[in-house]
């Protein structure tokens, strides 16, 4: 038996060990995106863009549907360059065809954004989601640390 128990140990050293690498590299994301889109919005440069596609995407989670709004858009940058870029969480009634208003950086074109220019929001909400995945970082840790060997 005491084969067999190392085994679940290793296996949940593992899973927990991964769980943490999906909460961190989930913070990063998160971060990153934020800092491009304020870098997007800070920039100043703007350019039509015409929907080239727009899905939805489901989820659930605790048995309730959770949609996500996805749109891939064509602009052409001030320099004449021609950059396509996907972006989730826009309005349902923007559709394939439809042009809108959108905010890039030089440096990061395809890291652009067609939201609307809302940095306290978008801080206020990158800050409450750092906040629940630290939470749950956390918990992890204490379950690890006092969950009884295996």
């Amino acid at each position: 038996m005491y084969g067999g128990t190392r085994a679940m140990g290793a296996f949940f050293n593992i899973c927990m060990t991964a769980m943490l690498a999906i909460i961190v590299l989930t913070a990063v994301g998160l971060v990153r995106r934020t800092q491009q889109r304020r870098a997007a919005w800070a920039s100043g440069l703007t350019a039509q863009a015409r929907v080239v596609r727009a899905w939805t995407t489901t989820h659930m989670v605790n048995n309730v549907a959770r949609r996500v709004q996805w749109h891939e858009y064509d602009y052409t940058t001030q320099d004449g360059r021609t950059v396509r870029f996907k972006e989730s969480g826009g309005p349902r009634e923007r559709a394939t065809g439809d042009t809108t208003l959108v905010h890039y950086a030089l440096h990061e074109p395809d890291k652009a954004t067609a939201s609307a220019t809302e940095p306290g929001k978008d801080t206020a909400g990158t800050v409450v989601w750092l906040v629940v995945l630290g939470a749950a970082t956390i918990f992890l840790l204490h379950e690890w640390a006092t969950l009884p060997g295996f």
